[in-house]
């Protein structure tokens, strides 16, 4: 017999991440995102997401745009299908392929990320969200678990709705922000350097960026840039 979090109750962390999650779903949707769901070996889990947010089933209750991605190329269709200020919310297990490489990609296509699993929980930084059940059990995502949770997620973001106050935009007020001025965003080159210069695609946009300090770099290679300038590769692994 199968035990979770959810038969038990959700433990505190879990429900801290839940309406941590739906508050940062509700402010995403109120500026105009669209939620792309996938679950590469559950896809099931990805069209009852879509379904979840797009069809309101509690009279007065928003429509919110979200769409099932599927394929054998599913790295590429969410590339093309994503805009900056979207949503990408998977279920998989941590150590799927196309699940981490579209979580690690994402923030240089400007999306947020949601990552729902069970087991062994991926990396530290893998998502902007993960809501995860600590249960080794592989059968886990069989059970009503996993839809508890994404409907969990569905209802808490239309509380937050409730809450107009609450969906303004959380924006840095100092004049120069010592943050934002440091960081280094992070790229998905858009085809191999050239000269010493690539297109490379960011949240903010396509950018023509220096590769002088990684040359060479193909298509879909990534960097983190920083002042017109590529100054470190990102690996598959995440690292740097």
């Amino acid at each position: 017999m199968i035990s979770t979090e959810i038969d038990r109750g959700l433990d505190a962390e879990l429900a801290a991440d839940l309406a941590a999650t739906a508050l940062g779903l509700a402010r995403l949707f109120s500026a105009g995102a669209t939620m792309w769901s996938l679950a590469p070996s559950w896809q099931p889990h990805a069209q009852h997401i879509a379904v979840e947010f797009v069809h309101p089933v509690i009279v007065g209750k928003r429509a919110l745009p979200a769409v099932a991605l599927s394929g054998p190329e599913l790295v590429d269709v969410v590339r093309v299908s994503i805009r900056p200020g979207d949503i990408v919310i998977a279920v998989a297990h941590a150590d799927d392929p196309e699940v981490r490489s579209v979580m690690q990609r994402s923030p240089a296509w400007g999306a947020t990320t949601i990552w729902i699993g069970s087991g062994q929980r991926p990396p530290a930084g893998a998502a902007d969200h993960v809501l995860w059940l600590d249960d080794p059990d592989p059968r886990a995502p069989a059970t009503g678990a996993f839809v508890l949770l994404y409907h969990l997620l569905w209802e808490l973001t239309h509380v937050c709705f409730e809450h107009p106050g609450l969906l303004k935009p959380v924006e840095c007020t100092e004049e120069v922000c010592i943050t934002c001025s440091d960081e280094g965003r992070l790229g998905e080159a858009l085809g191999a350097s050239e000269q010493g210069m690539a297109r490379v695609r960011t949240a903010q946009g396509v950018e023509s960026v220096s590769t002088a300090l990684v040359d060479p770099i193909t298509a879909g290679d990534l960097v983190l840039v920083h002042a017109g300038m590529a100054i470190s590769r990102v690996d598959p692994a995440g690292g740097s």
